[in-house]
């Protein structure tokens, strides 16, 4: 977040960073509340927060507040200065190609994962159809593998190669690639928050390498 930080002042913009727990509702409001105060506004906003645990006593749970609940406190907590401010407004909400095809170990973390991204195809497309007269558009990214900390680690490398000795789903993409990279998946935001795409809503655009295709 302070390279963010450090990017956006850079160019003579203005940034408000805040930490806060996408399961806390409250915090999420005082922190849109604050940048509210000191940028006057709220036009985009990007649902990005999510984890994937594998194993764990509270994977399951975990995985669902976050993933799932957290996105319906983001989009609850900002739809209203938007719809308020009257000119409408796009709300991308980032999932994965998981919330589009039945791949899944059974593991409960694993289970709670795609459970959790089925979950929020299911909360875009009703938040389409709810903030489509006030003009605010809402779609969905999908993105396979993408190559941040979150997969490309040890751990998450040795527990793909596990699942696919023990005969686990296919996880490998249609063209010659292991993954996309974040700029691959910002690409597709910039174009979907921007007037190009501004007839565009309840839409689940897959970043995949041809991922969903190949199902």
């Amino acid at each position: 977040m302070a390279a963010t930080v450090e990017g956006v002042e850079a160019t003579g913009a203005r940034i408000v960073a805040r930490v806060a727990d996408v399961r806390d509702r409250s915090a999420l409001q005082s922190a849109l509340d604050e940048g509210i105060d000191r940028l006057g506004r709220v036009d985009i906003v990007v649902a990005n927060a999510g984890i994937a645990p594998m194993a764990g006593e509270n994977a399951w749970q975990d995985v669902i507040d976050v993933n799932l609940t957290g996105t319906y406190h983001t989009v609850d907590v900002a739809m209203k200065p938007m719809i308020e401010q009257g000119d409408g407004g796009a709300i991308i909400l980032i999932n994965s190609v998981i919330g589009l095809v039945g791949v899944g170990s059974p593991m409960a973390g694993s289970l709670g994962y795609t459970a959790s991204k089925h979950g929020m195809v299911g909360l875009m497309r009703a938040y389409a159809n709810l903030l489509a007269p006030h003009s605010i558009r809402v779609n969905s990214v999908h993105p396979c593998g993408v190559r941040t900390p979150m997969i490309d680690n040890d751990f998450s490398r040795a527990w793909m190669e596990e699942m696919a000795q023990q005969g686990g789903p296919d996880l490998s993409n249609a063209m010659p690639v292991d993954m996309v990279e974040p700029e691959d998946v910002a690409a597709a935001v910039l174009w979907l928050v921007s007037d190009a795409a501004r007839y565009v809503t309840g839409t689940a655009l897959p970043v995949d390498a041809g991922f969903v295709n190949k199902r």
